[in-house]
C-alpha cells in the first residue's frame, strides 16, 4: 500500500509540476504546491498519515490543481491578482490541514 501511495504522489507531484508556470506569485504557488506534496508524501512514509486521511488530502490538491488549470485557461494562460489571493488563502487552508491530520495521532 505505501509503494502504491509513493507512486501516486511522485507521479501526482510531478504531473503538476509540469502544467504551472514558475514566474512571481505563479511561481510561489507552485512552490508550495510541491512543498505540500512533499509533505503529504512525509506523511505517508513516517506513517502519520492513514490511507484515508491522505486520499482526502489529495483530493484537496487535486481540486485545488483543476481550479487553478481552469482560471488560467480562462484567462490565456495566467491568474488574477484575486485569484492569485485565492489560491493562497486555499493554499493557507490545505496546509493546516496537512499539519492537523499530520499530528493528530492516528497512523496506519
Amino acid at each position: 500500500m505505501r509503494r502504491v501511495m509513493i507512486s501516486v504522489l511522485s507521479g501526482a507531484l510531478l504531473t503538476g509540476s509540469l502544467s504551472l508556470a514558475a514566474d512571481g506569485k505563479e511561481g510561489k504557488i507552485q512552490q508550495r504546491k510541491e512543498n505540500q506534496q512533499k509533505r503529504i508524501a512525509q506523511g505517508v512514509k513516517s506513517g502519520s498519515l492513514t490511507p484515508h486521511e491522505t486520499a482526502r488530502l489529495e483530493n484537496q490538491e487535486s481540486k485545488l490543481n483543476k481550479e487553478v488549470r481552469t482560471d488560467r485557461k480562462e484567462n490565456g494562460g495566467n491568474l488574477t491578482n484575486k485569484e492569485k489571493a485565492q489560491v493562497n488563502h486555499q493554499q493557507n487552508k490545505l496546509s493546516k490541514e496537512i499539519y492537523n491530520q499530520k499530528h493528530d495521532g492516528q497512523t496506519q
